[in-house]
């Protein structure tokens, strides 16, 4: 496993010489990527995923990761030369340009809001991890609604830390 930061992103070219023709298996992995228009990694990485005069080699697989769908911020400038003929809609090239990193991985992960009643089987879940009692009394599903309700998500790291937080004051 070779880690590389957002501002190692331009060695690619050097670690894949590296790597190619060891008998051993490589992962490139780069964690919690978004980059700004004039960072230069955002092109070697580009390079990389989607073939360029140097190929990979066959010893070595790319994990990235990020939050984002789109790894570049968007402004309002950037839909300004959107063209619209009749009712299609063509955005400008620097949109398709912002959006074209994120379409080369192969797979996407998206985790959608949790119901109101997923997330309190979650918050049971992680009250049970830290040894309390799982079943949820009237006190404890309004604290934990609450808490959803101050982080303005449900999510399983809502519940995590709600249950955290509980388990602490216990």
């Amino acid at each position: 496993m070779i880690e590389v930061g957002k501002d190692g992103l331009a060695d690619i070219p050097d670690i894949v010489e590296l790597v190619s023709g060891s008998p051993e298996r490589f992962i490139l992995y780069c964690d919690d990527l978004s980059f700004n228009a004039d960072e230069p990694g955002y092109p070697a990485l580009k390079a990389a995923l989607d073939g360029s005069l140097t190929a990979l080699s066959d010893n070595l697989l790319i994990y990235a990761t990020s939050n984002r769908r789109h790894l570049m911020p968007e402004s309002m400038q950037d839909n300004l030369a959107t063209k619209y003929l009749g009712d299609e809609i063509h955005p400008a090239e620097s949109v398709e340009e912002k959006i074209s990193l994120s379409e080369r991985f192969g797979l996407w992960v998206s985790f959608y809001p949790f119901t109101q009643d997923e997330y309190l089987a979650i918050a049971a879940h992680w009250l049970r991890h830290f040894g309390l009692s799982g079943e949820m009394d009237e006190v404890t599903r309004l604290a934990a609604l609450q808490w959803s309700i101050q982080r303005g998500s449900r999510s399983g790291r809502v519940g995590w830390q709600f249950a955290r937080d509980w388990a602490g004051r216990g």
